[in-house]
């Protein structure tokens, strides 16, 4: 009898473990993680004109663009691992050279240069360029001049990071992902980024605060920002459906990760179809 009930106490610890894990397993569902992982591209790194920086993949095919804006005081090498980790993806990536980006026509003069060269004879960039794809990004002043980029009718979609006080929400042409990190203190949250979005009513936008990230959580490698950053270009600019169910429809990943501590979506990002 006593080593039947040892077999039926180790049974049933076995079950309830068994039981315990399952929810674990759903609740940790959010974000797909290859979108945080390096992309299927080799990138090259070099300079477009006298005042970009570009990240791309090294065998160039027919790519869409991602105009970049730096933080204040920084430039493209401060956030090298997440422009090469974009380009890893399949991006061209228009570096803005300066850490005064604010106004978004640093950041437009990169769209200007590709465009150019995807029509001149003999360019390397000629017929390369997605040219109806554009995407606008940048951290703190850079993620002010993404919203004032936003406003050109080239730019197709924005994601403003930690964004500064520059360009206008109501002004913006495409969707656009506005990201806010829980203990940034110096672009505080709920007075300066959820305000932002939520003025951004004629657009499909969504708010997205990532858990523990302060100010500095982008710079390098984009940190826990990169892989949501990575869908939504996939998504918008590359027509990956793959990326579809990380934002919308009822089982949208971002709003089930643990990861990010607040998610809010607008009517017009709620009307957008689920996978």
């Amino acid at each position: 009898m006593g080593r039947l009930r040892a077999r039926t106490l180790i049974a049933g610890m076995v079950a309830l473990a068994t039981v315990g894990l399952a929810p674990a397993a759903t609740a940790a569902t959010g974000i797909d993680t290859r979108w945080s992982e390096p992309g299927p591209y080799a990138v090259t790194v070099e300079a477009l004109d006298s005042a970009h920086t570009v990240y791309r993949p090294s065998r160039l095919e027919r790519h869409p663009v991602i105009l970049w804006g730096n933080g204040t005081g920084a430039n493209p090498k401060t956030y090298d691992g997440l422009l090469r980790h974009l380009a890893s993806h399949g991006f061209v990536v228009a570096a803005a050279d300066t850490p005064n980006a604010g106004s978004g026509q640093e950041m437009l003069a990169g769209a200007t240069t590709l465009i150019a060269e995807n029509s001149r004879p003999g360019s390397r960039y000629e017929g390369k360029i997605d040219t109806a794809h554009i995407g606008a990004t940048g951290h703190s002043q850079g993620g002010g001049g993404a919203i004032a980029a936003g406003a050109d009718a080239r730019v197709t979609t924005t994601i403003p990071i930690e964004p500064g006080p520059q360009g206008s929400a109501t002004a913006l042409k495409g969707p656009s992902f506005f990201l806010g990190g829980q203990f940034d203190t110096i672009v505080i949250p709920g007075l300066l980024v959820i305000p932002r979005y939520r003025l951004a009513d004629q657009v499909p936008a969504i708010y997205g605060e990532l858990r523990g990230a302060t100010h500095f959580t982008p710079v390098g490698d984009g940190g826990g920002f990169r892989g949501a950053i990575t869908a939504w270009f996939r998504f918008w600019l590359s027509g990956d459906e793959r990326a579809r169910a990380e934002f919308f429809g009822p089982s949208c990943g971002l709003c089930r990760d643990g990861a990010w501590s607040a998610v809010q979506r607008n009517t017009k990002a709620l009307a957008v179809p689920g996978a």
